[in-house]
Parts: structure tokens; sequence; C-alpha cells
């Protein structure tokens, strides 16, 4: 790759890291105010607000009335159930560790993608699950309270959150592959976020602040929702057409980098050698169960080649 191809794509390729990665502290800052599933329906409405005029300036809003069951489908899958889960999540333990259980997303999307696709599973792919699932469960066990699911104490409920959250990531994969093959990546994202803050919409109105949020919840909210959301899914879609799906896919080792920074620095946090081992375990098996190592390995050995 040549110099400047690196500087088209490079800038973008961070700051969607730091775009996403931010988004754990402005989720954390809007739900003390908001609560879990009103955060989670700002967020995915003003997303949806902003890229709608993008999908009318391409004339694919008739996109929208064809798919909207399979939109609905796809918002809570990607958007409306885990957002809320991470808002939920949010409240009990730090961004750092949520940022890390995040980046199990390949993981469970494999698994899914082998039972409802019948993608096929290689045996560095499934040390790379074994490798990943242990790190969550070492991970896990190592947060406040341990691994127990009682509410009220330790952490996990907070963790389980994420998990399901990462699980409907994975299904949201599957579902896309079925249900919305040739649909436009920008029509995806706006028609899901669409579906979201519907299915979203009672949910948050019932459990709607009573008292009306300080301005540092609101700022949050908007940061998260803007700029996390509708600005990210922009940056994601220009790097996928300049650079292609295996190295965008990267972003997921770089955001719990960024977030760990911002919470160390932001919220003070502290980011414990436990975390960073049993985060460094979980990385390496989404990297094998997801193909990425096996990519490099063949795109080095082609260079040499030629």
């Amino acid at each position: 790759m040549t110099p400047i191809t690196w500087r088209r794509w490079l800038p973008e390729f961070v700051l969607l890291a730091l775009v996403w990665g931010a988004s754990f502290l402005f989720t954390r800052e809007a739900v003390l105010g908001f609560g879990p599933f009103a955060t989670a329906w700002g967020r995915v409405t003003l997303g949806a607000l902003v890229l709608t005029p993008l999908l009318w300036w391409r004339n694919e809003t008739r996109t929208l009335r064809q798919h909207w069951r399979s939109f609905v489908v796809m918002g809570l899958l990607n958007s409306g159930i885990p957002f809320a889960c991470y808002a939920y999540a949010l409240l009990s333990i730090s961004t750092g560790l949520s940022s890390i259980l995040n980046a199990t997303t390949p993981l469970f999307g494999a698994v899914i993608a082998w039972r409802w696709l019948g993608d096929r599973l290689q045996g560095r792919q499934l040390l790379g699950l074994g490798l990943g699932f242990a790190g969550v469960v070492a991970l896990a066990s190592g947060a406040t309270g341990g691994i127990a699911v009682l509410p009220k104490i330790g952490s996990g409920l907070a963790v389980a959150a994420c998990l399901l959250a990462t699980f409907c990531y994975g299904l949201a994969g599957s579902y896309s592959k079925r249900h919305l093959q040739g649909v436009s990546a920008l029509a995806i994202a706006t028609g899901s976020l669409w579906g979201a803050s519907i299915g979203l919409l009672l949910p948050a109105l019932w459990q709607w602040p009573t008292t009306l949020p300080d301005l540092r919840a609101w700022s949050a909210l908007s940061a998260v929702g803007l700029l996390c959301t509708a600005l990210a899914y922009v940056l994601y879609f220009r790097l996928m057409s300049l650079t292609g799906p295996a190295r965008t896919l990267t972003v997921t080792y770089l955001i719990p980098v960024f977030a760990n920074l911002l919470g160390v620095l932001v919220l003070g946090e502290v980011v414990s050698a436990w975390m960073l081992g049993c985060g460094a375990v979980i990385l390496l098996g989404t990297a094998l169960s997801s193909g990425l190592l096996t990519l490099r390995a063949k795109a080095a050995h082609s260079s040499r080649r030629g």
C-alpha cells in the first residue's frame, strides 16, 4: 500500500476508533441523567435524524418502506437492545471493562454464523473462540463481586448485559446476510436506527426521568447520538469503500484502547493488569476466530511473492 493511500484512510480509521471508544464515556454520563432506555432511545433517534437527509439525498428513502419489517428487527438487534444493555451496564462497571467485553462481538458472530448460516469453522477459529470465551470468564470473575448475578451484588448483571449486547450484534450480522442482502449500507444503518427508535419508544417513555436532566447529561446524549452514532456510521461506510471490510473490522482492536484511556483521564477509572491481560486474550481470540490473523498472514505471503 502506497503512503498516499495510507494517508487517505488512516486518519479516519483512528478517528472512528476514538469516536466509538468515546461512546462508552458519553453513555456513562448520559445514563446517570436519563436512565438506560431513554439514553438508548435518544441515541438512535438522533442518529436516525442525521442520516435520513443523506438517504434522501441519495434517493434511497423508498428502501425504508420496502424493508421496514426487517429494519425493525435489525434495529433492535444491532442498536436498540445493545445500546440499552450498555447503558444499564455502565451504571455498575467501568467504561474500560465494558469496552473490552464489546470486543467479544466477532466471537458470537462466528458461532451464530456457524449455527444459522452454516459457515464452517476451521481449527484456528475454534482455538480463537476458546481463547476469547476463556478471557471473558476470567475478566468477569475478576470484576467487582465476581460473576454473581444477584441484584445489587457485584457486577455480574452488568457483565451479562454487555455479553447480551454482543450476542445481539452477532445475531444482527447473520440476520443482515439472510434478510438484507443487496441493501445499501446507508439504508441499513438509517432504517435500523429508525427501527430501534420505534422499538425503544415505549420503554423510554415509561422510564423517562421525572426531573429534568442537567446540561451535562443532555450534552453527553447529544454527543453519543450525533458523534458516536451518526458520524461513526458515515466514517464506517467511507472506510469500507476505501480500504475494504477486513481492514475496517480491525477497528475493534483500537476501541478498548481509547475507551480505557478516556475512562482514566476523564472519570478517574483504574485499569488493572488483570484487565489488560484478559483483554489481550480476548483480542487474540477475536483475531483468530474472525480470521483477521489468517488474512494478515495471507497478505504478507502475497507481498513476499510479488
